[in-house]
């Protein structure tokens, strides 16, 4: 997009107002870089990004990125083996705090909808719990080590207190000796070691080392020699506690190396996350919303606000263009929004086409173009002894060598700034040539000839900005479909012009252009009545289809549930049925064994009759069970050749290989068997069976979980072949479709030992590498059989 473009529609100063909702610096250099992407699809899955943040958001509350920071500097030192600061591993932990609550805040319950993309990015985050907690529990602040950071630490501090204990009690016992020889009583620090002041004049009556003296050389800061082995000790423990904070920091520094891999990803996404939820904060502060893309290069853009102006004083616009014109001339006053609404439909495309949520109504569109030009604004120029045409000229000179059928062109006041026949003639010319190119155009003008191009060119279409002639002021509305009025002779009479002025300027205007305005003034008042009921209109229909949408949702879901419900009885009674039944079977193989140990002969025909009792009362439930089965469904009424129908008592799906015959008997084919059954014993079927079906076998075959992700970083090629071969064959009876396999990036060669084995592996469909979202080369999916 050309950098002229986006400094004219001011698309900078909306990257400023949404650098303020960005934590991290990574984050505000992504804003900074922003600018429209090149590909429709990069577009939409930017914007799904933002409404996905967005809509969480607003279900969860702000995502847990308390205390991070950007930790680019800290990691580039780790990974070069160097020692961090407590402070710089306060940052790093934080963010792996970041890491680990963002993936739970992501994650699923119960009934919530999914976020795909930001599902995706904290899929890829990788919780480092062990390390997080160390730092946390090592380090107090940027200046401060923790006591708890190790046993040795913990020691060598206790020493140092108890010492520091027994230096106080001595020092405090000689200043009360020596008080007369001292110039206070107290006793202070001079290089870590305790000293008494001691006046000059009596230096010798106190023994011990002079570490200082005070600026007029009256004090001596003396340590007592009594005090000189506990002051070494102090110093001694002091050295010891250093070295052991420094080693906890190498260690700790170390920790950081060995997964500088899973650090960096983290702080990566954590930066990308950051940027996508500055892109949501800012969409809720606009309260934006998600246009759709339109690849066809029109748009409709319903209430949609100019997101610099503020949202509470802002008129809203409707503008479209596309559908039915390619080129669109609003005219109509100054200072009547005609600029604005340039700038609004410019700035849009920009926001949208950037992945940015825009300031408008449900059901805007924009479209999809390359570049977008405009020529806004006063271009005169004293530098270059340009005049305002000339500047608009030079401008427009540039468009006209670039712009095609993938561009969308704004114009401010075309031809403007020169001789109106002249101007207005080369004006339409410009338009031409750009609409022969196939470029979507809207222009602002004063010219009436434009009005009338308009009015007879097909696929040019006029529009104005509505005035109020009551008040004498612009209402900032714009009208489709109508040229612009200029109202001069009404503005002049409410501003107190004689009528015999006004008749006079009347009479000196030809006929044609009178009527020509009055037509103006009809046009106006029936398009603001139809396009406010074409607006209803709409609005009443997409509600419509959304409660419809609605209802057909619920219906299906409690369709669902009522054949889940059903399908579950039918299962738990059969299940009671085989159990009774082998019930009464183990009754009576039993009974037949007391018979051969000699119990009587009429006890034994009691028990079968007890038996053929049971089993006419469960044929008579299996009988209910299948009539059950034929009352689900509807009757088949046409027959086609190889349609597939429900045999319910066979409880099984059937294909149609016949018509009827003059029984009312078709052939159906079952399996490897073709029987003939009456056509009013099959039932419709439709796809949800497959489902269920295939539900039910999932449901069976899993009989353990199974995770869809394997991580092999850090072994060998070997033991790697090995872990994979066993995880793709548990994968497989657990019945995952897809799984992803992580060795990461490194040299290539685990890598290449792993694709090597899934080439000739029996359970393996097709694998590829990982894109970006899901682990790049770094990952393996796999989709298996």
């Amino acid at each position: 997009m050309k950098e002229r473009t986006l400094k004219i529609l001011e698309f900078n100063k909306v990257k400023e107002k949404l650098r303020k909702y960005a934590i991290t610096s990574g984050g505000k250099e992504l804003i900074d870089n922003l600018e429209p992407y090149k590909s429709i699809y990069e577009v939409e899955k930017k914007l799904e990004e933002t409404n996905e943040a967005l809509d969480i958001l607003i279900r969860k509350g702000t995502p847990p990125f308390e205390g991070l920071h950007d930790t680019r500097a800290e990691i580039a030192r780790a990974a070069k083996g160097g020692v961090l600061t407590p402070g710089q591993l306060i940052k790093i932990g934080s963010m792996l705090r970041c890491s680990r609550r963002f993936k739970e805040y992501v994650v699923r319950k119960e009934e919530e909808i999914g976020y795909k993309h930001l599902e995706d990015l904290a899929y890829i985050l990788v919780p480092l719990k062990g390390l997080e907690s160390e730092i946390d529990n090592a380090i107090i602040s940027e200046e401060e080590i923790s006591d708890k950071a190790s046993g040795t630490l913990y020691n060598i501090r206790r020493s140092l207190k108890e010492k520091n204990s027994s230096v106080r009690e001595k020092i405090n016992s000689i200043v009360r000796a020596n008080s007369k020889y001292l110039q206070d009583s107290l006793y202070t620090m001079r290089g870590d070691r305790y000293v008494i002041p001691v006046k000059a004049e009596y230096k010798g009556a106190v023994p011990g080392l002079v570490h200082d003296q005070s600026s007029t050389g009256a004090t001596l800061f003396i340590e007592p020699m009594s005090l000189v082995n506990l002051n070494n000790e102090i110093k001694e423990l002091m050295l010891k506690e250093k070295a052991e904070i420094e080693r906890i920091l190498s260690e700790l520094s170390s920790k950081v190396y060995n997964n500088i891999d899973v650090v960096t990803s983290n702080s990566n996404i954590l930066k990308e996350l950051d940027f996508i939820f500055a892109k949501g904060k800012y969409a809720s502060s606009l309260n934006a919303i998600l246009p759709k893309i339109r690849n066809d290069k029109s748009f409709d853009i319903i209430g949609g606000k100019h997101p610099l102006i503020d949202q509470k004083i802002v008129v809203p616009s409707d503008v479209y263009l596309g559908d039915e014109f390619t080129t669109l001339m609003i005219t109509g006053p100054n200072t009547g929004g005609k600029t604005v609404t340039l700038k609004t439909v410019g700035l849009l495309h920009l926001m949208a086409l950037s992945g940015l949520l825009i300031p408008a109504k449900d059901g805007s569109s924009v479209g999809f173009y390359k570049e977008i030009f405009a020529d806004i604004g006063d271009e005169q120029s004293i530098e270059q002894s340009l005049s305002t045409f000339s500047g608009h000229m030079t401008n427009i000179v540039t468009i006209l060598d670039d712009a095609d059928g993938d561009s969308l062109v704004l114009f401010d006041e075309l031809g403007s700034g020169t001789d109106p026949a002249e101007g207005s003639a080369l004006a339409i010319a410009i338009i031409e040539t750009l609409r022969d190119r196939g470029a979507r155009i809207i222009a602002t003008t004063h010219y009436s000839e434009l009005k009338g191009y308009a009015l007879r060119t097909i696929g040019v279409e006029n529009a104005s900005v509505e005035f109020d002639v009551e008040t004498l002021r612009p209402t900032y509305r714009l009208l489709i479909g109508i040229p612009g009025k200029s109202n001069a002779f009404e503005i002049s009479r409410r501003l107190g012009l004689s009528n015999d002025v006004i008749e006079k300027a009347k009479n000196s205007m030809s006929k044609e252009n009178l009527q020509f305005e009055d037509l103006i003034r009809d046009l106006q008042e029936k398009s603001i009545l139809a396009n406010r009921d074409a607006r209803e209109a709409k609005k009443l229909r997409d509600e419509a289809e959304n409660l419809k949408n609605k209802y057909n949702e619920k219906i299906n879901k409690l369709d669902k549930i009522r054949d889940k419900a059903y399908e579950e009885a039918r299962l738990e009674a059969k299940n009671i049925i085989s159990k009774a039944k082998d019930e009464a079977d183990e009754i009576v193989k039993a009974m037949r064994e007391l018979e051969k140990m000699g119990i009587a002969e009429g006890g034994r025909n009691r028990l079968e009759q007890e038996r053929q009792k049971l089993k006419a009362s469960l044929e008579e439930k299996e009988a209910a069970m299948i009539k059950t089965r034929e009352n689900q469904g509807e009757i088949i009424k046409k027959v086609q050749l190889g349609m597939e129908a429900f045999l319910p008592s066979l409880n099984q799906r059937v294909i149609i290989v016949s018509n009827p015959d003059n029984k009312g008997e078709v052939q159906v084919e079952a399996g490897i068997m073709k029987i003939n059954v009456k056509l009013k014993d099959l039932r419709k079927v439709n796809e949800e069976p497959k489902k269920k079906e295939k539900k039910k076998r999932e449901v069976k075959l899993n009989l353990k979980s199974v995770d869809s992700r394997i991580d092999l970083r850090g072994m060998d090629s070997e033991e790697a072949c090995y872990r994979t071969d066993k995880y793709l064959d548990e994968a497989y009876m657990s019945n995952l479709g897809e799984v992803t396999i992580v060795h990461g990036k490194g040299t290539g060669i685990l890598r290449k030992a792993i694709n090597d084995m899934l080439k000739r592996h029996p359970h393996v469909k097709s694998y590829r590498l990982g894109v970006y979202g899901e682990g790049g080369d770094g990952v393996t999916i796999v989709e298996l059989k």
